[in-house]
């Protein structure tokens, strides 16, 4: 039962110094000098050398995961291979059965605050539909001037010649040229 540890600061200005010195007692530690919202080889890596009954020690949650959804995946690829996490500053320890609660409870409340900031999205979006708010890209064509691009091309004028006599990507005459006049 060895304990893998992972440190993360946002940028690389930032110290890993405190989460290393509470760390420091882990087999290995992987570390990221990165936001947590890209790509972090280092996280990758540790979660790869993880084995059954290994534990998983990070200082904070927030320092392992982006969101509340990547926790919830974390999470499901650590009881896969069957490692425990502890986080040190909200003792939490899934090794027991307390812990596990306490760190599905937090999972559990996380997710219920993104479904209502969903729903709030989703009500705010309906609201301004309703006051006449057009969501996406102003369409760059007018009625007829896509009619006169359909025209072209039943004439046989070549896809890339549109493009460049419109200004348009290949994606956008093709749309325009399936729409209904």
């Amino acid at each position: 039962m060895t304990q893998i540890g992972y440190a993360r600061v946002s940028s690389i200005g930032q110290s890993l110094d405190v989460q290393l010195e509470k760390l420091k007692y882990c087999y290995k530690t992987y570390q990221d000098k990165k936001s947590a919202t890209v790509k972090r080889e280092s996280l990758e890596d540790c979660l790869e050398s993880l084995r059954e009954e290994d534990t998983l020690v990070v200082t904070k949650i927030a320092r392992l995961a982006r969101s509340t959804l990547h926790l919830c995946q974390i999470a499901a690829e650590l009881q896969r291979k069957k490692v425990n996490l502890q986080v040190l500053d909200q003792n939490i320890n899934t090794n027991d059965s307390s812990g596990r609660l306490l760190f599905n409870m937090l999972g559990a409340i996380a997710q219920f605050e993104t479904e209502i900031r969903a729903e709030r999205q989703i009500d705010g979006i309906n609201k301004a539909k309703m006051n006449g708010v057009h969501f996406g890209r102003v369409k760059k064509l007018n009625k007829n001037i896509v009619a006169e691009l359909q025209e072209k091309r039943k004439q046989n004028v070549k896809i890339k010649d549109l493009m460049k006599e419109y200004n348009l990507s290949k994606t956008s005459v093709y749309r325009y040229i399936s729409t209904e006049s």
